[in-house]
């Protein structure tokens, strides 16, 4: 197999390509048009928006059809200040389950990647680090909040200051999630006080190197990325955590 790594491929024209039993991540299609093929066996799994095939948008109907399946999903797109409150009640009770269910395997598989995607272990990094990004620095103004177990976005420049960088650190499962729950409960505060207002104002630039840049963002926006960074990990997590539990049989 042959590997195209961080690779600009915009505005190409590919014709009798053959791209069988390959594999893509994190690949953008805007504006991309595919006629003639084939597919079969073929799993996406990302964003969709105006995504036509054979005359149909299917991004409505699979949105739908998401939310049928899983009614919480509509919880965690709030609207208001007291949708926020109540979309982080059930990212905590969905988390809660998937850790109960993690908790049943051996904790060795809770540091394996199943399909190349991050370990369980892993996205628990990485919510810390979604939290201390948007939350703490980007809402609460603290230039370096950063937690040394955090684990950045794979996407995210070598060069961005001030964040850590440890992608071999191996934390136990409790060690992780002692740092979890602090800002588990750091997120619940900012909520708890969140109101309408404070919801469509703008946050303050931090102006100390790191991530997010050093910019204003709207406080939706900040929180938003949170609630979508639980809800979509989650699903991650489970997903792979079905893929070890059925290799224990």
């Amino acid at each position: 197999m042959n590997d195209y790594l961080r690779a600009d491929f915009s505005h190409s024209r590919f014709e009798e390509v053959d791209f069988s039993q390959s594999r893509f991540h994190n690949v953008y299609f805007q504006d991309t048009v595919i006629r003639g093929a084939w597919l079969q066996r073929v799993e996406i799994d990302g964003y969709l928006d105006e995504v036509t095939i054979n005359g149909v948008d299917v991004g409505p109907l699979i949105e739908a059809e998401l939310d049928r399946r899983d009614p919480d999903r509509m919880l965690v797109r709030p609207t208001d200040a007291d949708g926020f409150r109540r979309a982080w009640d059930v990212v905590v009770r969905r988390w809660d389950a998937a850790v109960q269910r993690a908790r049943a395997l051996p904790e060795d598989l809770l540091h394996e990647r199943v399909d190349g995607e991050w370990s369980f272990i892993e996205t628990l990094r990485h919510l810390v680090m979604a939290t201390d990004a948007w939350v703490l620095r980007a809402v609460m103004g603290d230039p370096a909040p950063y937690h040394p177990l955090g684990l950045a976005h794979t996407e995210m420049p070598a060069d961005t200051p001030a964040v850590p960088r440890d992608p071999d650190a191996r934390p136990s499962l409790d060690e992780i999630l002692a740092v979890r729950a602090d800002r588990m409960a750091t997120v619940a505060k900012v909520l708890h006080e969140l109101t309408d207002e404070r919801l469509e104002e703008m946050t303050q630039p931090v102006l100390e190197p790191g991530y997010p840049e050093s910019e204003s963002f709207p406080v939706r926006r900040c929180l938003g990325a949170v609630l979508n960074e639980e809800w979509l990990h989650r699903g991650y997590a489970e997903r792979d955590l079905a893929g070890l539990e059925r290799r224990l049989g």
